[in-house]
């Protein structure tokens, strides 16, 4: 008997440079799909932005797949991420050595709209980053909201965090993510 597989739409999003292109591509089994185009404006060392979105797919296990949009960091792309966001099961924001405060657009976007998150601090560039209880504080966490490291770039490390995500939104029900 086969196993029909079941898939399931993941937002992976973030701030601009924060790496949601690497964690899509490092999670992809297939050729990832993004709309990368070179900057116009100075932006410190990221040559390219992502213009529209990045997509992959992903089998955890047999039977549950995974499809990945990953959304455009900067805000005046953000009038997308209505579209990208409609019937997603979770999203993954991603945060890096920036002040996590600077990711509180994203954790507000998905609390309004009462989609499960997971907040993964992202550890790629060999820094310290942030610790969990630093991010849980400058976000206003609630505890029952995962916060995990990982490197963006490699594969079992972001698709642990894609496990963390599929396991909280199938055992949590809408209400906010945040103190007030």
């Amino acid at each position: 008997m086969t196993v029909a597989t079941v898939y399931s739409k993941v937002v992976v999003t973030g701030g601009f440079a924060v790496g949601k292109t690497a964690f899509v591509a490092a999670a992809s089994e297939i050729e990832p799909l993004t709309t990368e185009a070179e900057i116009t404006v100075e932006a410190g060392a990221k040559p390219t932005t992502t213009m529209a979105l990045d997509f992959g797919r992903v089998t955890l296990d047999e039977g549950a797949a995974l499809y990945l949009f990953g959304t455009p960091g900067q805000p005046r792309f953000w009038f997308m991420w209505d579209d990208i966001v409609r019937g997603a099961i979770g999203a993954v924001v991603l945060v890096d050595d920036t002040p996590p405060a600077e990711s509180l657009a994203a954790v507000d976007y998905f609390e309004r709209f009462g989609v499960p998150f997971v907040v993964a601090v992202d550890r790629s560039q060999g820094v310290g980053a942030h610790t969990v209880d630093e991010v849980r504080a400058a976000l206003r966490l609630l505890p029952a909201v995962p916060v995990v490291h990982c490197d963006v770039r490699e594969r079992d490390a972001v698709r642990d965090v894609l496990s963390d995500l599929v396991e909280h939104a199938t055992r949590r029900r809408p209400n906010r993510g945040r103190h007030e």
